[in-house]
Formats: C-alpha cells, sequence, structure tokens
C-alpha cells in the first residue's frame, strides 16, 4: 500500500480511538476504555500542586476518573483539537500526539457550571493492525470558577 494513504488510514483510525475514550469517558463507559488502552498503559496526571499521579492499566484510569468527575451532574470531554504525528523516530507502530479539550461540568450539589480546559500528550502503539493508548500525560491548562457569573439570553430582534 502506498505510505501516504497507509498515513492517512492510520490518523483516521488514531482520531476514531481519540473520539472512542471522548465517548466513554462522558457516558462514564468505564468498561470500554479496556478496548482502547493496553494493559500495560500509563497516566500520568499532573495535578498542578506539585505532585504527579501515575496510574497503569484501563480500569485503574476508569477508577480514578469516575471518581473524579462523581461529583458532576453532567459531564461532557470535548475534544478542541488535536496534532497527530506519526512514526516518531522511524517506528512504524508508534504514534504520539497533542490532544487539547475541554471539559464541560454541572456540579451535581450546587447547580452551577464551569468548563476546565486542559492537554494531553499522548504515545500509541499499533498491534495486530489496531491503535491503542500505550500512555498519556494529563496536564489541566485553565479552569473557570464554579461560582461564575452567567447571563441571560438577551431579548428583542438583535438583527
Amino acid at each position: 500500500m502506498d505510505q501516504e494513504l497507509q498515513d492517512t488510514i492510520d490518523v483516521v483510525a488514531l482520531g476514531r480511538l481519540q473520539a472512542a475514550y471522548a465517548d466513554a469517558v462522558t457516558r462514564r463507559a468505564w468498561v470500554e476504555l479496556d478496548d482502547l488502552f493496553l494493559p500495560e498503559a500509563t497516566v500520568s496526571i499532573d495535578k498542578r500542586d506539585g505532585d504527579t499521579l501515575e496510574l497503569t492499566g484501563p480500569r485503574t484510569v476508569g477508577d480514578f476518573i469516575a471518581k473524579a468527575i462523581s461529583v458532576f451532574e453532567f459531564f461532557e470531554f470535548v475534544i478542541l483539537n488535536r496534532h497527530i504525528i506519526l512514526h516518531p523516530d522511524g517506528a512504524d507502530d508508534r504514534a504520539v500526539a497533542r490532544l487539547y479539550f475541554a471539559e464541560l461540568r454541572q456540579y451535581e450539589e450546587s447547580g452551577k457550571w464551569s468548563t476546565a480546559y486542559g492537554i494531553y500528550h499522548d504515545r500509541y502503539r499499533k498491534v495486530d493492525g489496531r491503535w491503542w493508548f500505550e500512555g498519556r500525560r494529563h496536564h489541566s491548562m485553565a479552569r473557570t470558577a464554579q461560582d461564575f457569573e452567567t447571563f441571560p439570553f438577551p431579548e428583542g430582534n438583535l438583527f
């Protein structure tokens, strides 16, 4: 197969993997992470307090996320942008990416809304023709306050 065509197929497959993660997390379907992460996959979470949390395996990752978002009545993981790089260091079965995201959240107790922005630095591995998450580094970039002010929709014809 032509290399450009194979690269296009791989980029589409990696985009589908990223979208499947966003979908599973939004639906809180933790068991589905087993089909996305290699069993030995690692996830590092920069807590922005000087500590880094290290997780291994899809079940551990799912358990951590489930606990972290349990305070939200509504939670949606939204991919904002991504930059995928195939064949880092010449490896045909590897890829890396930066994945920019937002988390739309409504607190269960107060009903207030917040948005978190962040980036994943991802490593992927292709096994038997299929792409998997091999490792992720999570960094929070910004977060709106739980008590931000909202405004009503403007009335009247604004055209």
